[in-house]
């Protein structure tokens, strides 16, 4: 049975929503507006499950007042043919309404910056970040999702030491977010005449990308320099100072953006990618304070563990946060950008998570 007293809670809630929505000086504020929308669409769609939840047990107890009551022999097995109907969907219906109880990440419906790093493995782990990337791009294209790259730093025979770019779309963080960690990738290098196994890394990092209103970037709290880009970008990459360093002076954090021919450009896509990345560490902070008690098997936003080793020989990526038959998939489907299996198995694993300490 579910909480009364919650359910309650969140028909209350929906109703303040309503009112501060309905005030003038809520109303004309855009920051608060944009906070109060999505919630009052998804308390909405909650309240809908409690009621029709709620209608059902009554019809239920109903049915049992029959059953136990009445005289009518007709009447009392129609009475039990309604209860059998709804002894299978009145758990679906619970089951569903749980699922929207589930405390929301507010960073989920946002579009995302990608960060790849080749990690431990030279050469190898500069290819597999560029594999990696393959396979992000595939898989945004088979969502209709958008990629535009920010920043490349190359590592020689076609790899990334670093490759920086946003995705935008629909719900993009929210399904991304779980990529975060260290990839591991086990294969034969085609310089390998002995044909030895070797095993690299790269690092995946995925940031929520926010917007100006919510992370403010004062000119005082930041320094930028301007160079010549040393990347691929026309006649004018070596004649014109268009590549640009921000440091964020609080926090140390630098970001570089080469990309574009334009300086305006470039400052304009490091300034994002340095708003999305103060943007993770306060939400680090409120969700270190916020799992203090408990720690999600996914999602917890501990980058050091590694999180997928990808097997070219035998054919099989296995992420290590899974179990059973949902632990190994396809290598050639994944890294041909089919994500989905992989990303619907861990997002069914942190609802549970997040469920069972509901």
């Amino acid at each position: 049975m579910l909480d009364i007293a919650k359910l309650q809670a969140v028909k209350c809630r929906l109703q303040e929503v309503d009112r501060l929505i309905q005030t003038p000086k809520v109303a004309a504020d855009p920051q608060q507006m944009a906070k109060l929308g999505p919630e009052h669409r998804e308390l909405s769609e909650v309240v809908e499950l409690i009621e029709a939840y709620e209608a059902m047990q009554c019809e239920v107890k109903e049915l049992h007042d029959i059953v136990q009551l009445e005289s009518d022999e007709e009447f009392v097995k129609y009475a039990k043919e309604e209860l059998n109907r709804f002894s299978l969907a009145l758990p679906k219906l619970e089951h569903a309404l749980r699922m929207k109880l589930i405390p929301k990440d507010p960073a989920d419906a946002r579009d995302a910056i990608v960060e790849i790093r080749a990690g431990t493995g030279g050469h190898e782990a500069a290819l597999f970040a560029a594999d990696l990337f393959r396979l992000y791009h595939r898989y945004a294209d088979s969502k209709g999702w958008k990629l535009s790259i920010m920043n490349v730093s190359e590592g020689g025979a076609g790899g990334y030491k670093e490759i920086v770019f946003g995705v935008s779309g629909g719900a993009v963080y929210g399904l991304l977010k779980y990529e975060s960690g260290v990839h591991r990738v086990q294969r034969v290098p085609e310089t390998e005449s002995s044909g030895r196994l070797h095993t690299s890394a790269a690092t995946v990092a995925v940031l929520p990308e926010a917007d100006e209103v919510e992370v403010a970037v004062g000119s005082q709290d930041i320094k930028i320099d301007v160079y010549r880009s040393s990347g691929p970008g026309g006649q004018s990459v070596n004649t014109t100072d268009s590549a640009v360093r921000i440091t964020h002076i609080p926090t140390g954090l630098v970001v570089t953006c080469q990309d574009e021919k334009s300086q305006h450009k470039n400052k304009a896509k490091a300034l994002r990618v340095l708003r999305s990345r103060l943007y993770d560490l306060k939400m680090q902070e409120v969700n270190a304070a916020r799992d203090a008690a408990r720690r999600y098997a996914v999602s917890s936003g501990d980058r050091s563990a590694k999180i997928r080793t990808y097997n070219f020989p035998q054919d099989r990526v296995t992420d290590h946060r899974l179990g059973g038959k949902f632990k190994n998939y396809p290598l050639h489907k994944v890294i041909g950008g089919e994500l989905d299996g992989l990303l619907d198995a861990l997002r069914a694993l942190d609802n549970t998570e997040r469920l069972a300490h509901l």
